[in-house]
């Protein structure tokens, strides 16, 4: 074989391997424990254990954590959802979690708060 032939040959295999990693990165599930574990770490505190909004500092803060129950939560597609966990709100004490947690944490998370959501007290 020649080498110009093994090189695009070698290429070609390269690109197709990226592209089947990258199609099944995109195509695993959010892990719903890992999500839970997560919610209960770093959100519970704030949106309590069942994400009704009533976690133990929920009281003390001067802006109250969002209420998953509520129709408004429902409303929000899962974009704005995650785009609000990544980047946290302005003025409120709902802050970023990028850098804290990876995109894929994240999208954990945000399963998890889906999850919630449905469920009643």
């Amino acid at each position: 074989m020649h080498k110009t032939s093994r090189t695009s040959v070698f290429a070609a295999g390269l690109s197709l391997l990226l592209s089947a990693l990258s199609v099944a990165a995109q195509d695993l599930p959010a892990d719903l424990h890992r999500g839970k574990a997560l919610y209960q770490d770093h959100c519970a505190t704030c949106h309590g254990q069942t994400g009704w909004g009533d976690g133990p500092t929920a009281a003390s803060l001067r802006v109250a954590p969002a209420n998953f129950h509520r129709f408004r939560s429902f409303l929000k597609s899962d974009e704005e959802l995650l785009r609000t966990i990544e980047h946290g709100i302005v003025f409120s004490p709902m802050h970023a979690w990028t850098g804290s947690l990876t995109e894929g944490q994240m999208v954990d998370v945000l399963a998890y708060v889906r999850l919630l959501s449905q469920q009643s007290k």
